[in-house]
């Protein structure tokens, strides 16, 4: 996994806010790459003024997007059987799907916009989605609402670390969320500050 690592990051060094992207759709469209990986190290490339926010956060939305729409295609088109049958070729365990679909199961729609603040369901929630096909505009909007925080804080987390941004990849999904929510917390305060 170490060398896998290296590879994509040296793919984000190489060719910057285009690799975000293809790295973020790869990861939307159910193959697992750490989204921490992706964009933490788009943090650190901020910090070191390699990278702008607003193109780092433009190329992770847009290619998380992408990936999105792609995963939900193959989930409305092919449904869960395809998904059974094939899935293991991609590296997609029958049991993260499982878990994206109680989910899915348990909240509907709005399963897409919270899941995608969450540890693996984030990434396979849009093949739920797709098997039930639910209307695809408001699918896009839950889809962009919940991975524009996500995104952001695990950019801002990646600034924030600078040189150790790898902290997030040691530290685990979980406790990548609870860095997220402190991040966030740490902004409302600083903005409502501000504002005062």
């Amino acid at each position: 996994m170490e060398e896998i690592s290296q590879v994509f990051l040296q793919f984000i060094n190489s060719y910057g806010y285009i690799a975000v992207a293809v790295l973020m759709a790869m990861e939307n469209a159910c193959i697992p790459i750490p989204s921490e990986l992706i964009l933490g190290f788009a943090g650190y490339l901020i910090f070191d003024e390699q990278m702008t926010f607003t193109g780092a956060m433009t190329a992770g939305m847009t290619g998380g997007m992408l990936g999105s729409i792609f995963a939900y295609a193959v989930g409305s088109t092919g449904g869960r059987a395809f998904v059974d049958k094939y899935g293991k070729y991609f590296f997609i365990k029958k049991s993260h799907v499982d878990l994206a679909q109680r989910w899915f199961d348990k909240y509907g729609i709005r399963a897409v916009f919270f899941s995608r603040m969450l540890p693996v369901v984030r990434t396979f929630i849009s093949l739920p989605a797709g098997f039930a096909r639910v209307n695809f505009p408001a699918f896009l909007f839950y889809t962009f609402a919940g991975s524009l925080p996500w995104t952001a804080l695990i950019l801002y987390a990646g600034i924030m670390l600078g040189e150790n941004w790898k902290y997030l990849l040691e530290l685990g999904h979980e406790a990548s969320i609870a860095f997220v929510i402190i991040c966030a917390i740490v902004l409302i305060v600083w903005y409502l500050r501000r504002k005062k």
